[in-house]
């Protein structure tokens, strides 16, 4: 009896440590600017990119968790139910933060060259 509990345990726990997908969030983008947060999928769900064409020119990205059923798809954003303002195309990956955070180009290099003239500042400060 106490090798069955045991086992029932020991399954428990199997399921207890499965984590949901972790992915980026980002309810709206325009051009290659989009202000990201994480966000954690629910079961069946995977991470998401999409980017759109709005009126022809404007580029759109949203990023998120989507079901299954609706990646590598296409979605039509709506007025009114008639006119079609853009359709989103959609990308899905199933890895945590597979959807990449998006920013403006060259923030990463930015922020490491803001962290060294900083850097540079304090050693200068202190000697």
């Amino acid at each position: 009896m106490n090798r069955i509990i045991l086992q029932l345990f020991a399954l428990g726990f199997c399921f207890a440590v499965v984590q949901a997908l972790t992915c980026y969030k980002c309810e709206f983008g325009v051009g290659n600017f989009c202000i990201t947060s994480q966000t954690t999928c629910d079961s069946g769900e995977l991470c998401f990119s999409g980017v759109a064409k709005a009126v022809g020119v404007l580029d759109i990205k949203k990023k998120g968790c989507s079901a299954v059923a609706k990646c590598n798809g296409t979605e039509q954003s709506t007025v009114g139910g008639n006119t079609t303002v853009y359709s989103l195309t959609t990308t899905c990956c199933n890895t945590d933060l597979c959807n990449a955070a998006p920013g403006l180009p060259g923030t990463s290099a930015l922020s490491l060259a803001l962290a060294t003239i900083t850097a540079l500042f304090v050693a200068n400060v202190l000697v």
